[in-house]
């Protein structure tokens, strides 16, 4: 038995073959920059910490869909893909020219499934009606930036919206019957371990079926950097086994079905302040299952209903 439900496993229940995730960098922007729910963005966020070289607004969604099938393809050439569309925010904009991207992609050979990564504030119900009706035809993830579930975190990381806007997100999704993601970020100012950890019991209420964790990780250019550089005091960055301890605690405090996709990210050497551990993310996940191996730790043993 898996010590956790992890991702691909779960991508087995509905491919046969090999499946790889190509980002896509599709031109979008954020209310969270272009004035209509704040300026500036998110403190912490620098787009360029996870666009692949092969992923820039000025090539199309099918080129880049087709250089990110040349990067794969060398090793696994019986490879199928999904279009991840993962830059800044991609539910925002237009309902056709959305439309246009999502069919674009879908059209490009190999690719037989979309994920998109958007904020709980920009579902509007038009779209949404749209992705149940693809959802009826091609494997389809809506993954949400939820980032904390206190709305005093939200608020100090300029992040627009409310927790209560990510639960109606997630809950409408759902319902749908749209394969619904989180994204949490572990270890943001003014949170401690065990408030971190409440936070799994409250996501685990939510109709999710999949949940991406990761450190908190300053970028060179981001608010974020500037106000540790001026109160360093207000920020606990964890060391990498004191890290491994929270990601484990979470976990075991999560509801068991919940597949988990990523414990930890890498941000490019060049824009890392802290903290650099110097590991691969496949380092840190065996590590992760080491320590639960010692610990007698799995998904779902502290976890109550």
């Amino acid at each position: 038995m898996p010590l956790y439900n992890e991702f691909p496993l779960f991508l087995k229940r509905y491919f046969p073959y090999k499946v790889q995730k190509i980002s896509l960098n599709a031109g979008f922007t954020c209310p969270n920059r272009d004035g209509s729910k704040g300026y500036g963005g998110c403190t912490y966020c620098n787009n360029q910490t996870f666009n692949p070289d092969y992923c820039r607004t000025e090539k199309s969604v099918t080129r880049q869909l087709e250089e990110g099938k040349l990067f794969f393809a060398r090793k696994y050439p019986e490879m199928k893909y999904l279009a991840y569309f993962q830059a800044y925010t991609n539910t925002y904009g237009e309902l056709e020219d959305l439309k246009r991207k999502y069919e674009e992609a879908l059209s490009v050979d190999g690719v037989v499934g979309l994920v998109i990564g958007t904020r709980p504030d920009c579902m509007p119900d038009d779209l949404l009606r749209y992705l149940e009706g693809i959802n009826k035809h091609t494997f389809l993830l809506v993954e949400y930036g939820i980032e904390s579930t206190r709305d005093e975190t939200l608020v100090r990381i300029n992040r627009g919206h409310t927790f209560r806007a990510a639960m109606d997100a997630v809950e409408r999704t759902a319902a749908c019957g749209i394969l619904t993601g989180g994204h949490v970020i572990l270890g943001l100012p003014g949170e401690t371990h065990e408030s971190i950890v409440t936070q799994a019991e409250i996501l685990s209420d939510l109709p999710l079926t999949t949940l991406k964790m990761h450190q908190l990780q300053l970028i060179r250019g981001t608010r974020m950097a500037l106000e540790y550089a001026q109160h360093p005091e207000d920020f606990h960055l964890f060391g990498v086994d004191e890290y491994i301890d929270l990601v484990i605690d979470f976990i075991e405090h999560l509801r068991p079905d919940l597949v988990l996709e990523r414990f930890v990210s890498q941000s490019p050497k060049e824009l890392l302040i802290a903290p650099d551990w110097g590991l691969k993310n496949y380092e840190f996940n065996h590590r992760v299952l080491k320590r639960m191996k010692e610990l007698g730790a799995y998904q779902g043993k502290k976890y109550e209903m």
